[in-house]
């Protein structure tokens, strides 16, 4: 399998992270909350990197992104010791590592930036996903019923998975 790098999202990456969000499945963009497809997204991202309040990466392999993750804080909310991973891998590279590398990256950076507890929320249905953050101590902390719709309407459960560092 080819190996991939990481590093930090940046302006450059902004067309490239188009194509990426147009090959995953569309079940799957639910996993992050937002659609990558859209260039406002895109653009709301980068700007909320620049401002602090988001730390953005990406895996890339031979220029191509295989795939994405982001640590989301506000640091000027009640909750300012919590963090929000959003993770999303190419269909392809799933189960090669990229996935578990993402999330470790991540996990760094909140221990960098003092987040106490790391959040992830996914649909229930999402059950390797799920494994992978158990098998780094993420935890089932809340479950909503049908709490997130996908583009045709069908309701889905949203599981909370979270890590406590301290």
């Amino acid at each position: 399998m080819p190996q991939h790098r990481i590093r930090r999202f940046q302006h450059a990456d902004r067309l490239a992270m188009q194509a990426f969000a147009r090959d995953v499945p569309e079940h799957d963009l639910l996993f992050i909350g937002r659609d990558l497809r859209q260039p406002r997204v895109i653009a709301a991202w980068l700007e909320a990197i620049a401002d602090g309040w988001i730390d953005g990466l990406v895996a890339e392999d031979d220029g191509t992104l295989v795939g994405t993750a982001a640590l989301v804080r506000d640091p000027l909310s009640w909750s300012a010791h919590v963090g929000e991973v959003r993770l999303l891998v190419a269909p392809e590279r799933r189960g090669t590592g990229v996935g578990r590398d993402l999330l470790q990256a991540v996990m760094q950076i909140a221990a960098t930036r003092n987040v106490e507890k790391l959040i992830v929320a996914m649909t229930a249905d999402q059950a390797t996903t799920r494994a992978l953050f158990e098998t780094l101590g993420f935890v089932e902390e809340a479950r909503l019923s049908g709490h997130v719709r996908d583009g045709s309407g069908q309701a889905h459960d949203l599981v909370v998975l979270a890590y406590r560092r301290v």
